[in-house]
């Protein structure tokens, strides 16, 4: 049964006051893979192809083609691919990369990243501290987005 005295109305409840804010310095900025990507982990070595239908992070090491089409495939800070060619929608390096990439909208070549190889792609971002060597061929992105 409902007892008014032991409810409080609603309409006088007294709402605490803000407490000071203190200042809380934000945790350094770590790498961490898309929540909807495979991983190829730092302990996981591959030889071959890989061909995948979904976003890819290598985090390990990786000899050979990979082709992630209509995807963004990762290279990892300590991920280390050696491949013929990558195929992919975007390419992130973070970690070291030996080979060519045909991505058909962007190739982002973080600080701390080494890609030695050609790249084809409709735009390139390359951050200061990054080390590429190849060529660059920008091409219209496939879709006619300018």
């Amino acid at each position: 049964m409902w007892n008014k005295r032991n409810e409080g109305d609603p309409r006088t409840a007294t709402v605490p006051a803000p407490q000071s804010h203190t200042s809380v310095q934000a945790p350094a900025r770590t790498f961490e893979p898309p929540p909807t990507a495979a991983v190829l982990g730092p302990s996981v070595v591959v030889k071959g192809e890989i061909r995948a239908d979904e976003d890819l992070t290598i985090e390990g090491e990786v000899q050979g083609t990979v082709q992630v089409i209509g995807h963004r495939l990762t290279i990892g800070p300590k991920g280390n691919l050696q491949t013929s060619g990558v195929k992919a929608r975007e390419v992130v390096v973070l970690g070291k990369m030996k080979g060519s990439i045909e991505a058909t909208e962007k190739v982002y070549i973080r600080k701390d990243a080494q890609l030695l190889g050609d790249v084809q792609t409709a735009g390139i971002i390359i951050e200061d501290g990054a080390y590429f060597k190849g060529g660059i061929d920008i091409r219209k992105p496939a879709n006619g987005k300018e």
